[in-house]
């Protein structure tokens, strides 16, 4: 089967049901049992073989009954209707795990461990995100709301600023942590409140994520 090279860069706005500081970026099980995220992207720079990625927007919803690993996931694509057919289908592949070695990348993984794919959506995507500041907005009209925004000191009020550092995760290599909250009333339907926010910036290959880069 013929292999298409890519690579994208970009920025994450990642909310899950788990408590700040995510299990799963620690190896333990998630803190209510079952998985669940709303996940929204934008490429700022990317290709897909010959096909430019730039711009294109993309939210990937998940839900799994116990940890990611245990699988019998269910997950919903949505991209950008910007997006034009062959960027369409470069997001498919990549987000589904396509054209990528085993367990390179967190799409990969989700995809392997969600053997419930629904039907993929098209509407626009409203995408915004600081990663330093820990803030950020994904809206999708009628089907998702997120926003993040820094954890807050229970005492002081003030900001507080906690990083993960993975050497060799999937994903990133610094993720910035906050709080966030979101709604899915899409296929996957959900609602988080004052859960984990992750902030990060993604440079990320069919190998896996990209050091010069990261």
């Amino acid at each position: 089967m013929a292999h298409t090279e890519w690579e994208v860069h970009g920025k994450e706005l990642v909310n899950c049901n788990c408590d700040y500081g995510c299990p799963c970026q620690f190896n333990a099980l998630p803190t209510h049992g079952d998985c669940r995220a709303i996940c929204g992207y934008e490429i700022e720079s990317g290709n897909y073989g010959g096909t430019a990625l730039d711009g294109v927007r993309a939210v990937m919803i998940v839900s799994y009954p116990g940890p990611i690993h245990e699988g019998n996931g269910t997950m919903q694509l949505i991209i950008d209707e910007s997006a034009s057919a062959d960027q369409r289908a470069a997001m498919q592949a990549i987000m589904t795990g396509g054209d990528t070695d085993d367990m390179a990348t967190m799409w990969w993984v989700f995809s392997a461990m969600a053997p419930t794919k629904l039907e993929t959506l098209y509407a626009p995507i409203e995408f915004t995100v600081d990663v330093e500041a820990r803030t950020g907005s994904l809206k999708v009209d009628g089907l998702i709301e997120m926003s993040g925004r820094p954890i807050k000191n229970p005492v002081t009020g003030a900001e507080h600023r906690v990083r993960i550092d993975l050497p060799h995760g999937f994903e990133y290599r610094i993720a910035e942590i906050g709080s966030a909250s979101g709604k899915s009333s899409a296929g996957v339907a959900m609602e988080l409140s004052d859960s984990y926010g992750q902030f990060a910036a993604i440079n990320l290959s069919g190998k896996g994520v990209i050091e010069a880069a990261a």
